[in-house]
């Protein structure tokens, strides 16, 4: 059955200490794990609702691979803004995730495809199993019966046009839990499906403590990934040059759109082709005014991030500077901890060296500077 999806990913993490979708889990974002799970299950499209602040990170991290759209105030109003960015058409299938779930499988999704083969809706949901109680003021005022009562989980499974009139037709002035309660609301018999323990969602630190050791005795091996990246930037009239992240005075200075810095701009390059995110000019080509002049800082900074954002952590990286002059021995160390520094490393993980080519070639002459870099990344 042909599917869209859309994965709630729109909170601020007050109660979790940040926003849970880019923290790790397992070794990657919590993200990431909703996004791989409904790609595995066949999803003609995805989806992804998240602060409007994170829409750019996403399209970074995620553009390929999902449509990014922007939340709302409240949780119903980021997934009517998910709802509105479904490209399909109205009688299809669309589930709603949240992101806060991450241990989503293909099974739970296929389940919920199969109930809708007959059914206007279906959930995952537990029975309640633990004793109720009423409290107020810390005392227990009612123990209501738990029979018939269940735990509604995601994903939630609908027809697009039903749930987008169910949403147009729910009360302004009330807040849903879920869209099961707003389909209910509308006259839409919704089904509930066993849901699994899995499913448990990520609300407070300790939430995170329980999903690892969930994941623990069947995570996958961590991946090793090489990245290299290559630089050159041509000698020009100047009195000062910079050089991974350090200002050398110098007789020349290197030409380029930005600082020039060709050795974060090689690492920049490494770091962004081990993570698969294609390379410095993509994310600040050299056409666009607002990088003419930029520090190279910014632009590893940027690349490690991402780096992070898909979960994987930097295990080290490697510099060769290549040309006549200046010298960089006197400058290496200090070029090492502004690597380590921006990229927020240990200086044990980061190498700097230097080589000519003995006169030959353009670097021999002297016609400018070369960089090539190389890092590791474990994902």
């Amino acid at each position: 059955m042909t599917f869209h999806a859309i994965i709630v990913a729109g909170g601020s993490g007050s109660r979790s200490g940040g926003k849970k979708q880019w923290m790790l889990l397992g070794g990657r974002s919590v993200l990431d794990w909703s996004v791989s799970a409904f790609e595995e299950a066949g999803a003609a499209g995805i989806v992804i609702v998240v602060p409007p602040e994170d829409v750019t990170q996403a399209e970074i991290v995620y553009g390929e691979r999902a449509t990014i759209a922007a939340g709302g105030a409240q949780r119903a109003d980021s997934v009517v803004n998910g709802l509105h960015a479904v490209n399909t058409g109205k009688d299809e299938v669309v589930l709603i995730h949240d992101a806060a779930r991450p241990l989503l499988k293909a099974h739970h999704i296929n389940v919920l495809l199969r109930e809708l083969e007959t059914k206007p809706a279906a959930i995952l949901a537990l029975a309640v199993t633990d004793s109720l109680k009423r409290g107020e003021n810390n005392r227990i005022v009612e123990a209501p019966s738990r029979e018939h009562l269940w735990r509604a989980q995601t994903p939630q499974a609908f027809r697009l046009g039903d749930i987008l009139r169910a949403y147009e037709r729910w009360p302004a002035d009330q807040t849903p839990t879920d869209e099961a309660m707003v389909a209910s609301h509308s006259g839409i018999n919704v089904t509930l499906v066993e849901g699994d323990m899995s499913l448990h969602k990520l609300t407070y630190p300790a939430d995170f403590v329980l999903l690892e050791a969930l994941i623990s005795k069947d995570k996958p091996l961590k991946q090793i990934r090489i990245g290299q990246g290559f630089d050159a930037h041509r000698w020009g009239g100047g009195d000062s040059v910079w050089l991974c992240g350090v200002e050398i005075t110098h007789t020349q200075t290197l030409i380029g759109h930005s600082d020039a810095d060709a050795g974060l701009h090689a690492l920049t390059d490494a770091l962004l082709g081990a993570a698969g995110l294609g390379d410095i000019g993509d994310h600040f080509p050299p056409t666009d005014p607002q990088w003419k002049g930029a520090a190279s800082d910014q632009f590893l900074r940027h690349a490690a991030d991402l780096v992070r954002g898909v979960g994987a952590e930097i295990v080290n990286v490697d510099v060769t500077l290549i040309c006549e002059r200046p010298k960089i021995k006197p400058h290496r160390e200090a070029m090492r901890a502004r690597i380590a520094e921006i990229l927020n490393i240990t200086i044990d993980r980061v190498s700097v060296k230097a080589t000519t080519t003995e006169g030959m070639g353009f670097t021999g002459r002297e016609e400018g500077l070369a960089a090539q870099a190389i890092c590791a990344i474990e994902l």
